[in-house]
């Protein structure tokens, strides 16, 4: 790409709105995976402990989506097999961590926990990565209105989680423990994939880091004893649903990621959430205009807005550059 091209693609990828409008289709289709998943799980009969065989379905369904943004990334002209050694190791280790390793500990802490807490928990992924990124990039210093927004956004998830569950039963280590690492592995990584994406063209890096991803979690299901289940023309639809959010969502993302500082991107994410419950209330056929829901939405909303707004859009180089 010449100096004209990449200055457009970054001044447009850095606009306010652009910002807002991808990163909340972003959340939104991340959001419409918790109904996706949950009936994928019936449809191929995979038992709630049944870590192993979860392990295996996300495992396809990276695969798959990093599969389907590679074959784009060629037909588009992208350098997709020319990699060096050292570019192909750091896409590789990105893979493992944010894909891989985050998936693990996250389906393992959900078997020890509940829904309720899970999803509390896995919302610190938002201040891990606001917190990294005040230690690594110039332009993404904590502020008073960049704090006060993210602790907005966590009351939001709060609030869409009221009432939806016990929350007083004793923490524990492979329970709540594993969903805090899960969330701090993947915020370490968005931090690792900012970098990385420097180097490289962020559509290569995201199919090759999902692809690479996936198959570590297939890998590691298939050794642990995990099956598939029985495959229907309804449940592979489904899977192919579910790789191709993936590869919209993590591509877009990885894309927001390399134009804009972290803090401005990462605080969307409490959106997720939001709209996995909404989802999931609508196609499971439950309310889904109570007060929780407006509620967390205006929480959310007014977090981002305020994170938002804490500095202009400028592309500065970080320290890690």
């Amino acid at each position: 790409m010449n100096a004209p091209a990449a200055r457009n693609v970054s001044q447009f990828l850095s606009d306010p709105k652009i910002v807002l409008l991808l990163a909340t289709l972003c959340c939104a289709l991340w959001g419409s995976s918790y109904p996706a998943i949950k009936n994928g799980y019936e449809m191929l009969q995979i038992a709630p402990h049944d870590v192993s065989s979860k392990l295996i379905f996300a495992g396809y369904r990276f695969l798959l989506a990093g599969l389907c943004v590679l074959l784009l990334a060629a037909i588009m002209g992208k350098p997709v097999l020319r990699l060096s050694r050292h570019t192909f190791g750091q896409v590789a280790l990105l893979g493992v961590m944010q894909t891989g390793l985050q998936y693990v500990f996250f389906y393992i802490g959900l078997a020890f926990t509940t829904g309720v807490r899970a999803s509390i928990l896995n919302a610190t992924t938002t201040f891990f990565s606001v917190l990294l990124a005040h230690f690594v990039y110039q332009n993404d210093k904590l502020s008073t209105r960049k704090s006060v927004g993210c602790l907005l956004g966590f009351a939001g998830v709060l609030t869409v989680n009221a009432g939806a569950g016990p929350l007083d039963a004793l923490p524990s280590l492979h329970g709540e423990g594993f969903i805090v690492i899960a969330a701090f592995v993947v915020s370490a990584a968005s931090i690792y994939g900012k970098y990385v994406s420097h180097r490289m063209d962020a559509m290569v890096m995201t199919g090759w880091q999902l692809a690479i991803g996936g198959m570590a979690l297939l890998m590691g299901g298939y050794a642990t004893g995990g099956t598939l289940g029985q495959m229907t023309p309804a449940s592979a639809l489904l899977l192919a649903y579910l790789a191709l959010l993936s590869a919209v969502a993590f591509t877009l993302w990885s894309l927001l990621l390399k134009y804009n500082p972290v803090g401005r991107v990462s605080v969307f994410a409490f959106l997720v959430p939001v709209f996995g419950a909404a989802l999931s209330a609508l196609f499971l056929g439950e309310s889904i205009f109570e007060w929780k829901n407006l509620a967390a939405l205006v929480l959310v909303s007014a977090g981002i807005g305020l994170v938002t707004r804490a500095q202009t859009p400028r592309i500065v180089a970080s320290k890690a550059s």
